[in-house]
């Protein structure tokens, strides 16, 4: 049984180690061989490629905050809730697997934002979606981990919350 537990954690760390990973090396490729605002079509013009720095939080709201009161938000806050998250899977040991997938996803989405705000002071974006009836912002890999390990969270916390509702009716 402790054999099990230590594998969950290994596979809880290389999770989140690959999402950062695949965050950095497509960052580390756009700021390498892409120019600022250049715009690479990849799907016709349903995908773009357009690199740009983000020095605020989501679509650079926050951009113009004092540096003291951007720190705190944009990298204190988010280390202790990262560091939180982490402690949390951690120690708990009867999480279900799609929980614990999703949380990966926005731990690891979230160290690859803020090691770029640390170490470059601003986070790289580059992706950009037209669906033609509308269009996203300019938005990057660790971005899609955030939003997918939250589609995650989400659908585990309904299909957990339904059965027990079924039984009740």
């Amino acid at each position: 049984m402790r054999s099990n537990h230590i594998l969950n954690r290994v596979l809880i760390l290389v999770l989140i180690m690959f999402n950062v990973g695949c965050d950095q090396v497509t960052k580390t490729i756009v700021r390498d061989r892409i120019s600022y605002h250049e715009n690479i079509p990849v799907i016709d013009n349903h995908l773009t490629l357009t690199k740009v720095e983000n020095y605020g939080a989501f679509l650079s709201s926050g951009d113009s905050l004092p540096y003291a009161i951007k720190f705190i938000l944009l990298s204190l806050m988010p280390l202790l809730v990262l560091a939180y998250g982490f402690y949390f899977l951690m120690i708990k040991t009867n999480l279900d697997r799609l929980f614990i997938t999703g949380i990966c996803f926005v731990i690891g989405g979230g160290i690859g934002n803020l090691y770029d705000r640390i170490i470059h002071g601003s986070v790289t974006d580059f992706l950009h979606i037209d669906f033609v009836i509308f269009q996203t912002g300019i938005f990057n890999v660790a971005d899609l981990s955030i939003m997918a390990g939250m589609c995650l969270v989400l659908i585990h916390l309904y299909f957990k919350k339904r059965p027990q509702q079924l039984q009740g009716e």
